[in-house]
């Protein structure tokens, strides 16, 4: 797994709506929230796109952009994010190699782990948190960034 101050790999996938996303481009504008989540419509994972749904308003005003990645298509992922309200991208990961690049692919290659990255403007991991079933820890991550920009740090 990536751990901070490693270079996060750059990628280049299609999001819910058939988008090609670049981390590279999504940085051009400011850090990115990178989370990995197991799969659309799960009870947690439901939960936790929720959640970052929730201050996704706050992290745009902040100039953070948010990225989800798991394996599910394109179109898993656009029933997902119009169920839930979702405005947000949803990358499809469906052969896991972006999974496997950042190391959250789960014991033996089965699953995806629960991580949450942001990635600095400058391509690096600025901070982590890997948590698979408790979502507190990433709403917690998720506030701390939001006051970390607050105060300028």
């Amino acid at each position: 797994m990536l751990n901070v101050g490693d270079r996060a790999p750059d990628f280049d996938t299609e999001d819910q709506h058939g988008t090609s996303q670049r981390l590279s481009e999504a940085l051009a504008s400011g850090p990115v929230i990178l989370y990995f989540y197991p799969a659309d419509f799960s009870p947690l994972c439901t939960a936790q796109a929720c959640a970052v749904r929730d201050t996704s308003t706050a992290l745009e005003s902040a100039s953070i952009r948010i990225l989800g990645i798991s394996p599910q298509s394109a179109a898993s992922h656009a029933r997902f994010a119009e169920r839930f309200g979702l405005d947000f991208p949803l990358l499809s990961d469906p052969d896991k190699s972006i999974i496997r690049r950042y190391g959250v692919d789960g014991p033996l290659g089965i699953g995806v782990r629960r991580v949450t990255f942001l990635v600095g403007q400058d391509g690096h991991i600025a901070r982590r948190v890997v948590s698979d079933l408790f979502l507190g820890s990433h709403k917690a991550f998720i506030a701390s960034v939001l006051d970390d920009h607050a105060r300028g740090t």
